[in-house]
């Protein structure tokens, strides 16, 4: 079968995106997604994950369709050594990350009422707080330079009540939104990246079912990266992929609570 690019969608160019991205989990899903299409467009690229040998496997794939330069970063984040390398790469002037794709990221499905919350501290640290400071570091180096661009991968979920998982999103969307209104005229621009469900191995990986959701809902991984880097071209602060996605975030943007909370407990029912 016959390979063909991403289609790369047409934007009005308010920033040029340029230089070099640095991609926490960036061997699959969403992640590996933006690696390709920012390779598409020209940019080096720095791959971030735990597993070593796929990165090594990814970055050769990379090199080889796009010839540009790739380096890796093997890192767990939960791990303060690891958080700590990439901070540094963030922050190192040689070879310096112009983008930062903030994008690491695992399901939570654990209960609120619980007496052991340690599923649900692990994975705000992860989706959380690691990619808030990573965030901080890269935006100090970036406005330095007067130049770059963040872009964190938060969810949809973040604007309904559905448990641990959105509520942590939330926490990581609300940061991102700040850091924007804190970096503005800077020349750095930061973008809160809403996908909702996207068909990657990311949902194969938790376990939980999510046939019940409708199909309208789902997005495949190329559609929600090409849009998030057209709004990042166009100076947007917020990219919330599919017509009809945004139409559900209007909603639950002015919904009244008693609603959005039915709303909620529906779309929890159908991940069961």
């Amino acid at each position: 079968m016959k390979k063909t690019q991403v289609r790369l969608l047409p934007a009005t160019r308010v920033f040029e995106i340029k230089g070099r991205a640095l991609i926490t989990g960036g061997t699959s899903g969403i992640g590996f997604e933006f690696a390709q299409q920012l390779a598409q467009r020209g940019l080096d690229l720095v791959l971030v994950a735990r597993d070593e040998n796929r990165l090594s496997q990814t970055a050769a794939k990379i090199k080889a369709k796009y010839q540009v330069d790739v380096e890796v970063l093997p890192a767990d984040l939960l791990q303060n050594t690891g958080l700590t390398s990439v901070k540094e790469r963030l922050l190192a002037s040689q070879k310096p990350i112009t983008v930062f794709i903030n994008n690491a990221g695992a399901g939570c499905y654990d209960r609120l009422t619980s007496k052991d919350y340690a599923g649900i501290r692990k994975s705000a640290e992860l989706m959380a707080l690691a990619p808030m400071e990573l965030g901080g570091a890269a935006a100090v180096a970036m406005k330095e330079r007067g130049y770059g661009l963040i872009i964190s991968t938060i969810s949809v979920a973040a604007l309904v009540p559905m448990g641990a998982y959105s509520a942590i999103k939330a926490m990581l969307k609300f940061w991102s939104d700040s850091l924007y209104t804190e970096l503005l005229g800077t020349g750095v621009h930061v973008v809160s990246f809403l996908p909702s469900w996207v068909r990657t191995e990311f949902h194969a990986r938790t376990g939980v079912s999510n046939s019940s959701l409708p199909d309208w809902i789902w997005m495949n991984p190329q559609e929600v990266v090409a849009e998030a880097i057209a709004a990042a071209q166009a100076g947007k602060p917020t990219a919330i992929p599919g017509r009809k996605i945004r139409v559900l975030a209007f909603f639950a943007k002015h919904l009244p609570a008693c609603v959005l909370r039915k709303v909620g407990q529906k779309l929890n029912k159908g991940r069961r």
